[in-house]
């Protein structure tokens, strides 16, 4: 028995920390100089974005964040309705990858 519980919280630790190699939250000064770099549109253009497809709705929150490589931002957003929304843009050229109701 103590076999399978340690084997289990080895898979469980592993789990959650291989995910973690894969996605990471961008910060800040990471963020400003990859704006400056060009290497991703700046925060403007995804809240631009995010506006002309729900144009009656609040921005509640917007992360940056890379996933295997790959710049995203993850846009929250709660609509005159009080629906929620979340969208995902890629961050390199702000083009619309996601964009779905929140349940």
């Amino acid at each position: 028995m103590k076999i399978l519980a340690t084997l289990f919280i080895a898979l469980l630790l592993f789990g959650l920390t291989s995910n973690r190699a894969y996605t990471c939250d961008l910060l800040g000064d990471k963020a400003r100089k990859l704006i400056d770099a060009g290497t991703i549109v700046p925060i403007e253009t995804v809240r631009a974005t995010a506006m002309a497809r729900h144009p009656d709705s609040a921005i509640i929150d917007i992360e940056l964040e890379k996933r295997y490589g790959v710049y995203l931002y993850q846009v929250e957003l709660k609509d005159s309705q009080g629906v929620e929304w979340e969208m995902e843009l890629d961050a390199s050229d702000g083009l619309l990858r996601r964009d779905h109701q929140d349940t």
